[in-house]
């Protein structure tokens, strides 16, 4: 499965990433917003979502990295394997939608940090 991100988000060095991504939710809170979707990794795409925000200058450019944002999780979720995997999708769809409404209603100052 490949995700979608700027080409210097996958030439980061270890040290930048983290400097820079937190995983899913606030740095401050992170903590409040899980990593996982009933046990679906998707931290790289909000670590991408992060990178998106932090090299972000305009609104456009908000508003894409929350489509990338959904977009990627909704890939992460289609190329989950196992036995729950396909049971599981459409919980996982629709939790991906609230992450993404989230970061619409609530990103806005965290983008313009």
């Amino acid at each position: 499965m490949k995700l979608y991100a700027p080409t210097e988000y996958w030439n980061l060095n270890p040290e930048a990433k983290q400097e820079i991504c937190n995983a899913c939710g606030p740095k401050k809170w992170g903590w409040l917003v899980p990593n996982r979707m009933w046990g679906l990794d998707i931290s790289e795409a909000c670590n991408i979502h992060d990178y998106m925000y932090h090299v972000g200058r305009t609104e456009e450019a908000r508003i894409e990295a929350d489509r990338v944002f959904l977009n990627n999780l909704l890939r992460i979720i289609e190329a989950a394997t196992g036995f729950n995997a396909a049971f599981l999708r459409m919980p996982r769809r629709r939790r991906a939608l609230k992450y993404y409404e989230a970061v619409r209603t609530v990103g806005g100052p965290a983008f313009w940090n």
